[in-house]
């Protein structure tokens, strides 16, 4: 699932004066079916088909990143990963909505704006 947002930061501090963690798309994938939708381990593997000991690391990761990030004050920007998906996402460099299409698009939905970037589902950014 595309996350809603590009990551968090701690209230009240310009992102200029913010040191931040990268948080995987997959990791941020597996905190999603884990804590929010409550599967557990071995069923959120499978949504993701994974391995269950590959779920359990992603997802320590993931716990281990949002701590880091909270105790030390810390954002949290959410990009890159290797992971696969049957639809197409993009982000509109002039209003910066994030969007979920089914086949390719050329304009956004929000701002007709055709200064779209491919959020490429085989990315690596770690």
């Amino acid at each position: 699932m595309l996350p809603p947002m590009e990551g968090f930061k701690p209230f009240g501090i310009p992102m200029r004066q913010l040191e931040s963690v990268t948080m995987l798309y997959e990791e941020f994938e597996a905190i999603r079916l884990a804590d929010y939708e409550d599967l557990n381990q071995t069923d959120a593997a499978k949504k993701m088909n994974i391995s269950r000991p590959t779920f359990t690391r992603l997802y320590d990761k993931a716990r281990k990143k949002i701590s880091k990030a909270f105790v030390e004050g810390k954002a949290i920007v959410i990009k890159g990963g290797t992971f696969e998906t049957e639809d197409f996402w993009y982000k509109c460099d002039d209003c910066k909505e994030t969007i979920s299409a089914l086949k390719p698009i050329s304009h956004c939905r929000k701002c007709d704006s055709d200064n779209l970037t491919l959020i490429d589902n085989k990315q690596s950014d770690e």
